[in-house]
């Protein structure tokens, strides 16, 4: 080959890379916004519920949008297992971009009423939808496009898109915070600014499909389909033939388990965690993301560079590994770094509610409809919506006190009351309780002063550090691991069952687990279950794919 025609391959590599991934990155900066805004989301769109209900109720929607990422899957997989790899992300970026946009242009919950969620349900599930064809379609174009010996690099740079559109999302949610905080005080973001990140979307949705218009077919698939070679039924061929049935029930326990478990915990549930119960600023968080993502986005690369080198699975059993090793400890030292007046009442003063369990509802009300009145119920919501944890000791029926420390509150029930009545009872006791909590030194706010910024940054960069190595070299190990014939659809229902219905539900189950329980860190046995059936499977039952052929 010519040292001519050498430069325009490699120019031509880098255009299906930058296009791929640029369109990538867009997708997931219309999907991570949601994320990001959850807090100004239940307080615009689910008005009629307590805090902690229309919080919970946000981060479902937040994981509702990930439930109908499968069902994309299936759509867009056949498409592109019978007409081609680049017609299906393309029509997955158009349908994306549509639907972030009108999110945009939705009217409140005290302007429309239950229209205003319901359209928000509808609209988020248009987003899954488009999302579930996206990332199969880049992977496996990229990567039907990529030398051998660079396939794992080549690839990364879709999974690095992940970071870059989470990076822009925390980008332009901080940058019209702090220009709104300006012009308009900080009210305006969650009254009116908070449309501005979505809006932003139709820009990049033009330059992601003029991107994507000037790329060609995969070479892999058109020398498939000149041969004659495509799929005619996709899913019988995926799911109806074991030998591609078990590559699919591989790929997910073996890798996407962990995957979606590792990943949102890193980006997603850290934020919740930071934000609800260790109370530091929206503002704060969003800027050590930033960094943490910047940070992903090089080590993706760096990653998928190694497994070229050492392969796939050792790779990606690290990252597992290491963050599996890290969650409970991390999380301890990410309270001792973000708010050290938090730990230090927690270890001085434990919180311990005293009553019969008989008498204790699940604290965890995601319709906002259940009426907590006994006087246990009543100091349990107290302390779930004030993020505090607390343990569990048994009492006497019809008995409920928390202590705090040495000093104890008793509780008051508001069964049988009418509505006026039980709410007086509910606000005289929820007084004595915060009172008890502040003379204790529980704060309602983390200091900023005491913040340790590299204590949270490095806690953070241990999780990217595990997310990156699982995540990098993972888009070529699951096109290596299945047939041309069947890959788009047989590598996106995995994938996507594995980050939407386990990654995407992260931040709802953690935070839902905690409100039942009322431990701040019992939420991470989630990630925990899923990343340990990863390792397991991964250790004993994946192969090693590097040098496989796509053909």
């Amino acid at each position: 080959m010519t040292a001519q025609a050498e430069g325009k391959d490699r120019a031509s590599m880098r255009m299906v890379v930058a296009a791929s991934s640029a369109g990538t990155a867009f997708e997931w900066y219309d999907f991570f916004i949601f994320g990001s805004l959850a807090q100004v989301i239940s307080k615009t769109f689910f008005t009629g519920l307590s805090d902690t209900a229309g919080y919970v109720a946000a981060l479902a929607l937040f994981g509702v949008g990930f439930a109908f990422r499968p069902l994309g899957a299936l759509v867009f997989g056949k498409i592109g297992d019978q007409a081609g790899r680049k017609g299906a992300f393309l029509a997955t970026v158009l349908l994306m971009g549509g639907a972030t946009f009108a999110i945009a242009l939705l009217p409140t919950y005290q302007q429309a009423g239950i229209i205003s969620p319901i359209l928000l349900i509808v609209l988020r599930c248009v987003q899954g939808f488009a999302l579930g064809g996206e990332y199969g379609g880049a992977a496996i174009y990229v990567a039907e496009h990529s030398p051998p010996d660079q396939r794992g690099r080549s690839t990364a740079w879709v999974q690095s898109s992940a970071s870059l559109g989470l990076f822009a999302a925390l980008l332009v949610i901080l940058t019209t915070r702090w220009l709104l905080g300006d012009l308009a005080g900080p009210a305006a973001f969650d009254a009116w600014g908070w449309r501005i990140p979505f809006a932003v979307s139709i820009g990049l949705l033009a330059v992601s499909v003029w991107m994507r218009l000037k790329l060609s077919e995969s070479p892999t698939f058109a020398r498939m389909k000149e041969d004659g070679a495509a799929s005619k039924a996709p899913y019988a061929e995926a799911f109806g033939e074991w030998k591609n049935l078990k590559l699919v029930l591989l790929a997910f326990f073996a890798v996407m388990s962990a995957q979606g478990a590792v990943w949102y915990t890193t980006f997603f549930y850290i934020q919740t965690f930071m934000e609800k119960f260790l109370k530091v600023s929206p503002g704060v968080i969003n800027g050590l993301m930033m960094a943490a993502a910047a940070v992903s986005a090089v080590l993706y690369v760096v990653f998928g560079w190694l497994s070229d080198r050492i392969g796939r699975k050792p790779v990606m059993l690290g990252g597992m590994v290491l963050a599996l090793a890290f969650y409970f400890p991390g999380f301890h030292l990410l309270e001792r770094a973000a708010n050290p007046a938090l730990a230090e009442a927690s270890a001085r003063a434990p919180v311990v509610v005293f009553a019969d369990p008989k008498d204790c509802s699940l604290q965890f009300d995601p319709i906002g409809k259940t009426a907590f009145v006994t006087a246990c119920d009543i100091v349990k919501s107290t302390l779930a919506n004030a993020g505090v944890s607390y343990g569990n000791e048994e009492a006497p029926s019809g008995v409920a006190v928390m202590k705090v420390g040495t000093v104890a509150v008793e509780s008051r029930s508001a069964a049988g009351l009418s509505k006026a009545e039980a709410k007086a009872v509910k606000a005289e006791v929820e007084a004595r309780i915060k009172a008890a909590l502040a003379k204790a030194g529980y704060p309602v706010k983390a200091d900023p002063a005491r913040l340790n910024w590299w204590g949270v940054f490095g806690v953070l960069l241990v999780f990217v550090v595990g997310a990156t190595a699982l995540y990098g070299p993972l888009a070529a190990a699951l096109v290596e691991l299945f047939p041309t014939r069947v890959r788009y659809t047989a590598l996106s229902l995995p994938y996507h069952i594995g980050t939407g219905w386990i990654g995407g539900f992260v931040p709802f189950s953690a935070f839902a687990i905690v409100a039942a329980v009322g431990n701040i860190y019992a939420g991470l046995w989630y990630p925990v279950i899923f990343t340990l059936i990863s390792v397991l499977t991964t250790l004993f039952l994946l192969p090693e794919t590097k040098d496989r052929s796509l053909d």
